[in-house]
């Protein structure tokens, strides 16, 4: 994004601008004590001109390349001590380090000075606002990253913005985009916003993404974008004719899965006539039965059928031994995750509704939102130690500690699990991470409550919630906090029905399914999605794909990693999480920005054994509750 160079720049323009605030050592090569002595000095020294002295030093670090350093020294000092003209250099070298080191929160805490009345000159105010939007994009704020970008474009600052903005405006809902637009008239916010729309409702089609980028060309002449085309944009040209004209499915006819498969192919299908009702180029699908044959005999007659990608397998066993291979005879998109470490083999991608992604992101949103110290609720089986790991491995690696851990018997008492969990550790416990089917839930809220414990905040899966409203059930869970997949929580996930992805196919499933057969419908819609979209991944590794199931996006070793919305209960239903993490921290005045299911597919069931779903006629779907479909497909 041309950053790097920029950052050898910038700081010559601060220094320019901040000359003789900085002392001797601000000049490279110059002959005043460097940053060791500097700190040395600052041990001796008490407030601002101890703050002074630590300021100097991490300047001098971060010109000498060394920005881990720098970021630690900067953050460390309150620069409430520091007089105006030694704040803002404070905020110059803060922000520079923190973006070397894709550090976002301290980033947007240095440009917080932009709002605090400070005098800042135009060229600093222009670098810190600059700054501000690429860190907006670092702690997941795309909206206000790009339309902070798009502001200083307006505003013909000089740098180069156009792949800087198109990183957060190519992550935008369809929701976020309608809302960029209604703010602002202008041809610039409008040009920008038309060509995300173009790229989102392209799919796998990228012939008929140029040609309706030739029109947008003829509507926006003068646009930047048009002078010059993001990069990731451009790129796209080397797939023209390599589009996936044929897709070889490997489902299950028979055995364990089948049911289960069955779901998923009916959103396959029912995508793929959605969306060739609506002129889109959709590959023709040809379904394999992979319950009779071995893998490298379905990779066989997927090649004779003249398929260019391959969805499936399913079975967690074949994925795992796919994975340890060099690579596979055909482009695959597997729907389900291998049991490694780590994806070895290349042109292969993984793809499954993961309880695992979920418990990672209640621990980033838990940490963002300011708790430390972690109580934990999981079920006393295989899966909940799954879950546990996962939740655990985050939560440490963002810093926060666990303050009490209890794994639970399922149909056991939760008054029980409750005081395990509380015993002499209520004052060190600041959040709760909780992972329970619903009616293990329910019990939850009101049993902290008994025990004094009712302002503990609760994250949890989306494993609480059966999909569907339900006030009077769910009343006990007014206040929990979990995530849940956008076709199940379309209010609070994007504002209703009409915004959804793949709304028409959302209709037509959700008059036909229960909630527990929606989910994996929703599954099946965006594996086809992902699938024809592979020459896409292959080509932008960073692509991102605003599904059914959540905003899912390929990893460096090709497993799709979800982001789910977040709803909190209010009045027994789910309803939008309007509080940003780390209130804090976030955009402040300067961007002009506003603020922004029937039975589980998944689970424990009362017994201490994972649930699986249940079909209308009440017939289990047996791969939910089978190990050999495993938990990353399903939960």
């Amino acid at each position: 994004m041309g950053y790097p160079l920029r950052r050898l720049l910038l700081p010559l323009l601060a220094t320019l601008a901040l000359a003789g605030c900085a002392g001797q050592s601000m000049i490279p090569g110059s002959s005043g004590p460097d940053a060791q002595t500097l700190l040395e000095q600052a041990n001796q020294q008490s407030g601002g001109e101890a703050a002074s002295t630590r300021l100097e030093a991490a300047d001098i670090l971060a010109r000498q390349g060394d920005s881990t350093q720098a970021l630690a020294i900067a953050g460390q000092i309150d620069p409430q001590s520091l007089a105006p003209a030694e704040r803002v250099r404070w905020a110059l070298v803060l922000s520079d380090a923190g973006l070397a080191e894709k550090d976002g929160w301290n980033t947007v805490r240095a440009t917080d000075i932009l709002d605090s009345g400070i005098e800042i000159s135009e060229s600093n105010t222009q670098t810190l606002r600059y700054r501000r939007g690429i860190a907006l994009g670092l702690i997941n704020e795309p909206e206000a990253a790009a339309k902070l970008l798009i502001q200083l474009q307006r505003s013909d600052a000089p740098y180069e913005l156009t792949d800087d903005i198109w990183a957060p405006l190519s992550q935008l809902s369809p929701t976020a985009l309608d809302r960029l637009a209604a703010g602002s008239s202008d041809s610039l916010t409008l040009g920008w916003v038309e060509l995300a729309r173009l790229y989102r409702a392209s799919g796998g089609d990228v012939s008929g993404l140029f040609e309706r980028l030739d029109q947008w060309r003829s509507r926006y002449p003068d646009h930047p974008a048009n002078r010059r085309m993001p990069q990731d944009l451009s790129a796209l040209r080397q797939l023209e004719g390599q589009e996936i004209s044929r897709l070889a499915i490997l489902l299950p006819e028979s055995g364990p899965l089948a049911n289960i498969a069955s779901a998923i192919r009916h959103g396959i299908e029912a995508r793929a006539d959605d969306a060739r009702a609506q002129g889109e180029s959709v590959p023709a699908l040809t379904f394999i039965d992979s319950s009779q044959q071995n893998i490298d005999a379905l990779y066989a007659q997927a090649t004779m059928s003249g398929a260019q990608a391959v969805l499936g397998p399913l079975n967690k066993d074949t994925v795992s031994e796919l994975e340890t291979r060099g690579s596979v005879p055909l482009p695959t998109l597997a729907l389900n995750y291998g049991e490694h470490p780590r994806n070895q083999a290349t042109e292969l991608f993984q793809y499954g509704l993961s309880a695992e992604d979920e418990a990672r992101q209640a621990a980033q949103r838990a940490y963002q939102d300011g708790s430390r110290r972690a109580g934990i609720l999981v079920p006393s089986n295989d899966w909940g130690s799954r879950i546990l790991s996962a939740f655990r491995q985050r939560w440490e690696s963002e810093g926060g500690q666990l303050a009490s851990v209890v794994s639970y018997d399922p149909s056991g008492s939760a008054a029980t699990a409750v005081r395990n969990l509380l015993d002499n550790k209520r004052t060190d416990m600041d959040m709760l991470f909780l992972l329970a089917l619903p009616s293990y839930a329910r019990q939850i809220p009101p049993t902290l409550d008994f025990y004094y414990a009712s302002s503990l905040p609760i994250y949890a899966t989306s494993h609480l919630y059966e999909g569907t409203p339900q006030p009077r059930a769910d009343h006990d869970l007014n206040d929990v906090q979990f995530v849940d997949i956008p076709w199940m929580i379309p209010d609070a996930a994007v504002g209703g029905t009409e915004a959804l992805p793949f709304v028409s196919t959302y209709r037509r499933l959700s008059s036909e399914s229960d909630p527990g057969l929606l989910k994996l419908n929703a599954m099946g819609v965006d594996a086809f999605e992902l699938a024809r979209r592979l020459p896409v991944f292959r080509a932008l590794p960073h692509t991102q794909l605003f599904g059914a199931t959540g905003n899912l996006e390929a990893r460096d070793d090709g497993r799709i990693q979800r982001t789910l919305p977040w709803a909190v209960f209010q009045s027994g239903a789910p309803q939008p999480l309007l509080t940003a993490p780390n209130p804090a921290l976030t955009p402040g005045p300067v961007l002009d920005s506003e603020s922004d299911a029937g039975n589980d597919t998944s689970g424990v069931n009362g017994d201490g054994q994972r649930r699986g779903a249940v079909s209308p006629s009440g017939e289990s779907l047996n791969g939910l509750d089978d190990e050999s479909f495993g938990s990353d497909a399903s939960r």
